[in-house]
């Protein structure tokens, strides 16, 4: 392999949010943290340079949107997910979490019920709740060891008068990435019934060997006209430090309305640094994500491997998409506080405690394997030593 995932970077002391705040967060400086969806590794090369280049440049005024970044994204879009997507429908945006937010505030009424699917990403709660909207869940079901949508749940909230869903494709926590027939069917349902769907897609671009990411927009002409779809190349090069994304919206109508209240919150400019930085990754990072997404791949196997031999009372759900592995806990008996106490006191290790997810995800952890293999196999080993006292 060209790039060198296995290289361990030392992160601590760089005002890291996953490196530096185990003491505060987790009680100690020891914990080994595989948690927040950050990578371990290095961006592509190019990236770096990109950015290196806008630095030396000394004065790091406002910046605009060029007709170049625009046409990486398109280019991008195109090339990875056969998604033909024009420049005129892309708003800028400072993160997927705000365009969630602000599609929650502005399209639905307040007091109305907004649907998701749980365990699903904690924030969706959050910005349904926080703008005084309310939780609509369609929680999934496992089937065959992945999650599936319950459709006839889902028609009914529709029914009752829901008419927004925010959709994650691919699921995280789940690393489901939904089938052309299980989208087109929910497409299906809210065009009968006039739900807006703002569409999750930032972990679009990490569909592992074998899988392929369908954007919900590309479904159709009139499934594109009530969505809204929130990407970024964050999750992708490792870049949410920059904070950067954008929506896609072919409806005009839709596209004007989120656009007008990010330029009322006047949270429209670009970071100094993110636009020349998306530019090189989606230019030049094709093959460095290729590589990554081998690794991930492999790191992944390798983590379910070392569980089934050393504590097979845990189980995972193997992901089709990212590099969050989704890990049934719940034969070990405890309850959400005893496998905090499990993870950060006995065993020094931080993963996801799978609650936050909603009420579903009780009993589960969230490991994030984004790291290299020599980090991932410590963790496990830590994690399944201290585990050993709880099996029966």
């Amino acid at each position: 392999m060209r790039y060198d995932f296995d290289r361990v970077v030392n992160r601590l002391g760089t005002h890291s949010y996953k490196w530096d705040q185990m003491e505060k967060l987790y009680g100690s400086k020891e914990i080994l943290p595989l948690w927040v969806a950050d990578m371990d590794f290095e961006s592509p090369p190019a990236v770096k340079e990109a950015i290196v280049r806008r630095a030396e440049l000394g004065i790091y005024g406002y910046s605009f949107g060029e007709e170049g970044y625009l046409d990486a994204i398109v280019d991008w879009q195109s090339r990875r997910h056969g998604w033909d997507v024009s420049k005129s429908w892309i708003a800028q945006s400072p993160g997927i979490v705000t365009t969630l937010s602000l599609a929650v505030e502005l399209f639905s009424e307040p007091g109305a019920d907004v649907i998701l699917q749980s365990p699903v990403y904690y924030p969706f709660f959050d910005v349904i709740r926080m703008n005084g909207r309310r939780v609509a869940d369609n929680p999934l079901v496992i089937r065959n060891g992945r999650y599936e949508m319950d459709y006839g749940h889902l028609e009914s909230l529709m029914q009752g008068g829901a008419k927004l869903l925010l959709l994650c494709s691919p699921h995280n926590p789940g690393g489901r990435v939904w089938e052309r027939e299980e989208l087109l069917r929910v497409g299906e349902l809210c065009r009968l019934y006039g739900v807006t769907v703002v569409s999750d897609e930032i972990h679009a671009d990490l569909a592992l060997p074998g899988h392929t990411h369908i954007p919900f927009a590309s479904l159709s002409p009139e499934i594109a006209d009530l969505t809204l779809t929130a990407l970024a190349a964050t999750k992708t090069f490792n870049l949410p430090g920059l904070q950067s994304s954008y929506a896609i919206a072919s409806n005009p109508e839709l596209r004007r309305t989120f656009e007008t209240r990010i330029k009322t919150l006047s949270i429209h400019m670009f970071n100094h640094f993110a636009q020349d930085a998306v530019e090189a990754a989606y230019r030049e990072g094709g093959e460095w994500l290729d590589q990554l997404l081998a690794y991930i791949s492999a790191n992944l196997d390798f983590a379910a491997a070392y569980l089934e031999e050393h504590l097979p009372q845990v189980k995972v759900m193997k992901p089709e998409a990212s590099y969050l592995l989704w890990t049934d806990c719940r034969e070990l008996g405890l309850d959400i506080a005893g496998l905090k106490q499990l993870m950060y006191r006995e065993a020094g290790v931080a993963f996801n405690e799978g609650s936050i997810y909603g009420a579903s995800g009780e009993g589960w952890l969230r490991i994030n394997v984004a790291c290299p293999r020599s980090i991932l196999e410590q963790a496990l080993e830590r994690f399944c030593a201290a585990a050993a006292a709880y099996v029966k």
